[in-house]
């Protein structure tokens, strides 16, 4: 059973930073992707950023760009997200997620870091 365990959460003041770490138990995602969502409460998953192992690409949400950035371990089976410069419409749930390659959608959660900012 493939785990992602996130790491790195936790309460910070506005125009702060925090790295948030997500560790998968296998090298499942090598030839697909990881990438990070949040959820805020009453809101819908939000897609944050991701990293596309085979051609080392990355993409991200128009609210988080300029202002976070997602990078990932040379194994492919840890990625990272900096996020600087912390609004408090950034509280949320994070969650890491996997793609498989060859498949559609992320396949595999962690079970969230919650990301509180405070104004």
């Amino acid at each position: 059973q493939v785990q992602l365990v996130e790491s790195g959460g936790g309460l910070v003041q506005a125009g702060g930073s925090l790295r948030l770490s997500c560790v998968s138990s296998s090298r499942t995602f090598t030839s697909g992707a990881m990438g990070w969502f949040r959820q805020a409460p009453g809101k819908e998953r939000e897609f944050v950023a991701a990293i596309i192992w085979r051609t080392s690409s990355t993409n991200y949400g128009d609210s988080v760009k300029g202002r976070f950035t997602i990078s990932g371990g040379n194994a492919k089976t840890t990625v990272y997200l900096q996020m600087n410069s912390l609004k408090p419409e950034d509280t949320a749930v994070y969650y890491c997620a996997g793609r498989r390659f060859g498949r559609p959608e992320y396949d595999y959660w962690g079970q969230g870091t919650q990301v509180t900012v405070s104004s």
